[in-house]
């Protein structure tokens, strides 16, 4: 029996920033309810799904009062009596509007056949779920921490961690490290203040102490640890210089990954660095926007060898999808990731371990908005005894 659409309500709330969201609360027909919140980036890039505001005095204007009307009336009125599994092909226009009603759709589906969400997204797309492996956000800059470096974010990531649980504390303690080692240069006050997703910042702005504390607190802790980079080019002016730089760190530090160390349009940028970093895991984010098409028309192009999955970057479940079925088909990583005005909606865990994504970017182990998610994934390993995927070693 094929579930319907009986019902639709959405609000205004607020992201992890304190700025205006939509939540959505879906009813289908076999009593099943979801409920879903829209998260933001404060780094985007020109090819992702664009976010209704209302653009008057309200929140700055930030309101999203006509994304809200925009659900209420327009698709209420379009989805009433729609089967489930045509919804998303029913959306379109800003990421606000369409990614709550797609997420709490498919939530309430899961409901209404009394199956939690990472098991109803198994079944339909025959994955044998995983726990995917954290790279968990330590220093911050750029769009995330203003003034705290060019670089957007340095990672740790568990390397041989048996279990999630395990890859958990192994990063707490680096991050517990590294905020002492912050505290003992820059005092208390610069320790316990923390950047859009929960890590710390060098106050003196220097890309190069973050990283050097990060390894640092990798060694004072005694952990098998990698490092991870988001140096998210597309926001920073120069970008091209980077690609030396990037060399040099790999060389020095144990890094395993780099995200975005070219901007999103930059095709030639992409070859060069691929060529002087590709030995190691080059994602692309504003790259790609989640984009199957655009991910499609990469193959062969020797750029990234993985794909981070945003799914408000493309605006609906089914999309986002699709997107980590073509970048698989190549041969490519994916990392399934929330954004940096996120909410306390749990759900990226659910679609890490459906999906079997293998990577998972939430954020630090601070704050409420990304402790939700993986309070989620330790509850599936402890009571769903589910396995853990690792670091992709190759």
């Amino acid at each position: 029996m094929t579930e319907h659409v009986i019902g639709i309500d959405a609000w205004e709330a607020l992201d992890s920033r304190a700025l205006p969201t939509v939540g959505c609360t879906v009813h289908v027909s076999g009593g099943g309810t979801g409920t879903a919140l829209a998260p933001a980036g404060a780094s985007t890039g020109q090819f992702e799904a664009t976010v209704l505001r209302d653009g008057e005095s309200r929140f700055g204007g930030n309101g999203t009062s006509q994304a809200v009307e925009m659900i209420v009336g327009k698709y209420r009125e379009i989805l009433i009596g729609s089967p489930v599994h045509e919804v998303d092909a029913l959306l379109s226009g800003p990421t606000n509007v369409t990614l709550p009603i797609s997420l709490a759709t498919v939530r309430a589906t899961a409901d209404a056949r009394r199956l939690p969400l990472w098991r109803h997204l198994a079944e339909i797309h025959h994955e044998h779920p995983v726990l995917p492996c954290p790279m968990v956000n330590i220093f911050s800059g750029g769009r995330h921490a203003e003034g705290g470096g060019i670089i957007q974010d340095f990672l740790a990531v568990p390397l041989s961690a048996s279990t999630f649980a395990e890859a958990v504390e192994i990063v707490w303690r680096v991050r517990a490290r590294a905020a002492e080692l912050v505290a003992n240069r820059y005092g208390r006050l610069s320790a316990a203040l923390v950047a859009d997703e929960g890590g710390l910042a060098v106050p003196d702005g220097s890309d190069s102490t973050a990283i050097e504390m990060l390894s640092q607190a990798i060694v004072d802790c005694g952990v098998d640890a990698g490092i991870a980079i988001d140096v998210a080019a597309t926001q920073v002016a120069e970008p091209a210089r980077l690609v030396d730089m990037l060399a040099d760190w790999i060389d020095q530090f144990p890094i395993v990954s780099i995200e975005d160390p070219m901007g999103d349009d930059d095709v030639d940028g992409w070859k060069l660095a691929a060529s002087r970093l590709g030995h190691i895991q080059l994602v692309g984010d504003d790259y790609y926007a989640t984009n199957p098409d655009r991910i499609r028309n990469s193959i062969g192009t020797d750029t990234a060898n993985a794909v981070l999955i945003k799914c408000d970057q493309i605006g609906t479940i089914s999309k986002a999808r699709e997107a980590m079925d073509v970048a698989r088909d190549a041969g490519m990583r994916t990392v399934i990731s929330a954004r940096s005005g996120d909410t306390e909606d749990a759900s990226l865990a659910d679609l890490g371990v459906g999906w079997n994504a293998g990577q998972i970017k939430i954020g630090s182990l601070t704050r409420s908005e990304r402790l939700a998610k993986y309070n989620r994934l330790l509850q599936l390993e402890s009571i769903e005894h589910l396995s853990y995927a690792g670091w992709p070693h190759s």
